[in-house]
């Protein structure tokens, strides 16, 4: 054999061989794929504004193809619950707190890199769910119906010219009306304060009965003219403001307690990388800034960007609430505003 046609023998042998290195590595890569490296699966009870501004944001900065299963968020966790020897979910994106602080055995451990960078009363301190969004208990105001008063708080709900004008939930059925419930309570004294209790007792007195059958309603009546005053939460009302309805808000110079809505991975989860990787999405700057600007979600993270019609943090008086002991009381708390309402109702 020529020398020339040995060398060119060697060369395809050459050639050859790093082919078949080539599609090695490139049959490594398409396993791991397979393994669930492109596919997230998500439990979330969020709204279809948050939703909208952070699933689509993350298939596409990240190639990851999310299956998304939306319903309550007490039906979301008894799902958890019931799955938890064969996780479905790789993530469960929303809910309040005290969902999160009973279930930490649903979760798998993990802190995101960035933690340090979010308010430091809503950091992940658990070591299994971070909070990427807070709403707090504000009051709302239809201006053309209150007139002269002036509200800046809960005590200048003790008025007279109010009574039967007072729109709220009831905290033994509606969440956001038992955050309310115990913020207030938290501004006259605390949980167990009996000056705080009768702080209840005078402004129940004032809604005369007029109890809303969801919270939504709250808000509706007092935009559409119906109610002068509305105890309720912040993101829908904001969200009134951005749509030109007729309400301020007012934050009680009290103090307001903001609550943290969490996400969490899923012990167990079969697309775990991905997983975390959500976790951290949703608490980064990016994302952060656009909850802040283009929802009424009030983001979580220091010095994140807001909407015009969204008060700054730092120029609101908050309070935080005892989570541990509203947690482990709730059962209490709501029988002793029951007990309160009844008697309220007998004498009316």
């Amino acid at each position: 054999m020529g020398k020339i046609n040995k060398l060119l023998l060697l060369a395809g042998m050459s050639l050859l061989t790093l082919t078949a290195c080539g599609q090695a590595e490139k049959t490594e890569t398409t396993e791991g794929a397979s393994e669930g490296s492109d596919t997230l699966v998500v439990y979330s009870p969020n709204s279809e504004g948050l939703i909208n501004a952070t699933i689509p944001a993350f298939e596409e900065k990240y190639g990851v193809k999310v299956e998304l299963i939306q319903a309550g968020t007490g039906e979301l966790f008894t799902k958890l619950e019931s799955e938890k020897n064969a996780p479905v979910a790789d993530v469960i994106f929303g809910g309040a707190y005290s969902q999160y602080a009973q279930s930490t055995e649903l979760f798998e451990e993990y802190v995101p890199e960035e933690n340090d960078q979010l308010v430091e009363a809503y950091q992940n301190t658990t070591g299994f769910y971070t909070p990427y969004t807070i709403d707090g208990s504000v009051i709302v105001v239809n201006p053309d119906l209150v007139g002269d008063i002036s509200i800046e708080g809960y005590a200048d709900l003790l008025n007279e010219e109010l009574k039967g004008k007072i729109a709220t939930a009831d905290p033994a059925n509606s969440s956001s009306a038992f955050a309310q419930l115990t913020n207030m309570l938290a501004a006259k004294g605390g949980y167990e304060s009996d000056e705080a209790w009768e702080y209840v007792h005078e402004l129940f007195t004032l809604v005369d009965g007029k109890i809303s059958s969801s919270s939504s309603n709250v808000y509706k009546t007092v935009a559409d003219g119906e109610m002068a005053v509305g105890l309720t939460y912040e993101d829908p009302a904001v969200k009134l403001l951005n749509d030109g309805a007729n309400i301020e808000i007012i934050y009680p110079k009290e103090g307001t307690v903001f609550l943290p809505a969490s996400v969490a991975v899923i012990k167990g989860a079969e697309n775990m990388d991905n997983a975390k990787l959500f976790v951290d999405f949703v608490i980064s700057e990016e994302i952060q800034n656009v909850l802040g600007t283009t929802t009424t979600n009030r983001p979580v993270r220091k010095d994140a960007e807001t909407s015009e019609n969204m008060k700054a943090l730092a120029d609101i008086e908050t309070l935080e609430e005892d989570m541990e002991f509203v947690i482990e009381n709730k059962d209490s708390i709501v029988k002793r505003f029951t007990d309160i309402f009844v008697d309220i109702e007998s004498n009316r």
